[in-house]
């Protein structure tokens, strides 16, 4: 029996092989759908289950079950990073330490973006951080519409972004990229070039800061994973397995173009930095210690933000789809 399955995944070199067929997904005949950026295919699924598989940010996700979309993950992580970088600070702020967060306006896109997830999970974990002194500002929805945010997020004012709001010092600190205030080409809007605005790193030297955190927690932040939706692992008991030896073995195939150094696009460059503090495999799948320690700390930091109402098990976020 093959039964068609409509997939929503962005074009990574680890996928490509899946995506073009020459990987075949067992018993399905997929249709694969481009959604450009990746972010609107999190909205439409989570609102509206307009795939079957669908590639999903790990908090999103966390948030849509724990309201009730009828969606569950794979132990596939199709994009990962660290999380020590990306907090820019203005320099008349006077922030030195963590700490001197508490009482200011931090910009980020929605509260619940998975790069401020991660960075706050840090920053009270390890810096003690009171994340609800901070006045955490926002400039968009949050995906799961369902979610009730908590008392210290605000809206931004009508037409005004945080580029423009960090610009004007009426926020201390912002997230980078299309988390936040952005850097020059960030689609958040009012980009603006950090060099010319001078904003600094909250950590200077984050990149030792990452490597000894990760060899002390062994948590390798995950951004991107695999969801389907519920009914069809209840009809097809074999999916779960059939679509994560799929991915797996796409997965394989690229990491040997990745240590010939065959495959040498901005993300594999990106993955060899981390591969010098995860190891040769630098994004791992499955239910295993090199992935349990992260999902039990996003599940956990997305609990003590506030983001789902109650703690959840490993087991029951994940399908442990090796064990099908």
């Amino acid at each position: 029996m093959t039964i068609p399955l409509k997939i929503a995944v962005a074009g990574y070199p680890h996928t490509q092989r899946v995506k073009d067929g020459s990987i075949p997904i067992q018993g399905v005949a997929p249709e694969f759908v481009t959604v450009k950026p990746q972010i609107a295919a999190y909205r439409r699924m989570v609102r509206g289950l307009e795939f079957d598989v669908c590639e999903l940010a790990p908090t999103t996700y966390l948030i849509a079950r724990s309201v009730g979309v009828p969606i569950i993950a794979l132990p596939v992580f199709l994009f990962r990073r660290f999380h020590h970088s990306g907090l820019l600070v203005r320099p008349d702020a006077l922030i030195r330490h963590p700490k001197d967060l508490e009482g200011k306006n931090v910009g980020v896109r929605a509260y619940s973006v998975t790069t401020g997830v991660w960075t706050r999970g840090i920053l009270i974990d390890e810096f003690g951080l009171d994340s609800s002194r901070v006045t955490w500002v926002v400039d968009d929805e949050e995906h799961v519409k369902e979610l009730r945010l908590p008392p210290n997020v605000e809206h931004a004012p009508e037409g005004k972004s945080l580029a423009a709001m960090m610009a004007a010092g009426e926020l201390a600190a912002g997230f980078a990229a299309n988390a936040g205030v952005g850097r020059s080409g960030s689609p958040t809007g009012g980009a603006w070039k950090q060099e010319e605005q001078n904003y600094p790193e909250l950590f200077p030297d984050w990149e030792s800061r990452e490597a000894e955190w990760f060899a002390r927690t062994r948590i390798y932040p995950m951004h991107g994973t695999l969801v389907v939706k519920e009914q069809l692992l209840r009809d097809n008991p074999w999916l779960a397995r059939s679509l994560y030896d799929a991915f797996l073995a796409a997965k394989n195939e690229w990491l040997k173009d990745f240590a010939s150094g065959a495959s040498d696009t901005p993300a594999d460059r990106k993955y060899r930095q981390h591969a010098k503090i995860v190891g040769p495999d630098p994004l791992p799948y499955g239910m295993n210690e090199a992935n349990l320690p992260a999902m039990r700390a996003l599940i956990e930091t997305a609990y003590k933000q506030r983001l789902i109402p109650r703690p959840m098990t490993v087991a029951d976020a994940f399908v442990d789809a090796e064990a099908n």
